[in-house]
């Protein structure tokens, strides 16, 4: 692992007696590692990682975990809006949606693996999320490229598996956007978050192939039959 610390002086401690409990991954979203890194280690731009992971697989540790970083901006989760102290942030190399989004090789998912793996022995981390579920109005990244199943298959994080029970009660739900609002409230979501944006956010992360056919932000059974099976059977 590169040990390359950020001279910010945007970091900080965390609030006393609080501990990171979600890992929040990013994309960069710029047209270059070189340009993240230098935005993220510039002390004048406001924001920070603790971890950057380029596209050849090298990570960059910026930022101590110990501290609060600056990457989650206005976000929300589970009643938590102060996201940088509870969270650890790892920016993937990726230029994102606005310059050329693109899939992530699988050189840099191994090393995202590696050190997820590596941060949750360190940490009791109860929730890995992108920074789209915290943040659907503003953010799509990570993104529906980004391989959230195979990382949960090598226990990082959740994914979905509906069974018949679940699939019976989407069926009702699906029709009534009042009752599935209180579903993705119940599971994490900002209840003031605009309900189309977080559809989408939890589609990006739980249902990307809904993405090829262009339906993504609709309100399906199969979206909330996924979400009924992170409710009730899922453990974090």
């Amino acid at each position: 692992m590169f040990q390359l610390r950020s001279k910010s002086s945007k970091y900080e401690a965390r609030p006393e007696g609080v501990r990171p409990y979600i890992l929040l991954m990013h994309y960069t979203g710029m047209q270059s590692a070189e340009a993240a890194i230098e935005r993220l280690t510039d002390p004048e731009s406001g924001v920070n990682v603790h971890y950057i992971v380029d596209e050849e697989g090298r990570v960059l540790d910026l930022v101590p975990e110990e501290f609060r970083a600056w990457h989650a901006g206005v976000s929300y989760w589970q009643g938590e809006s102060d996201i940088n102290s509870a969270s650890i942030g790892v920016e993937i190399v990726n230029p994102g949606h606005e310059f050329g989004y693109r899939e992530f090789p699988q050189v840099q998912m191994k090393a995202v693996l590696k050190l997820s793996q590596e941060i949750i022995k360190r940490h009791e981390i109860k929730y890995v999320l992108g920074h789209s579920d915290v943040a659907p109005e503003r953010k799509q990244d990570p993104g529906e490229l980004f391989d959230w199943k195979w990382l949960a298959t090598n226990g990082i994080g959740l994914w979905p598996n509906p069974d018949d029970k679940d699939r019976e009660q989407a069926e009702i739900i699906a029709r009534n956007d009042f009752e599935a609002e209180k579903l993705f409230t119940e599971y994490g979501y900002n209840p003031m978050a605009a309900f189309q944006d977080v559809v989408t956010a939890f589609q990006r992360h739980y249902y990307p192939e809904i993405f090829k056919e262009n339906q993504q932000g609709s309100v399906d059974q199969e979206t909330i039959a996924r979400l009924y099976a992170l409710i009730n059977h899922s453990k974090v």
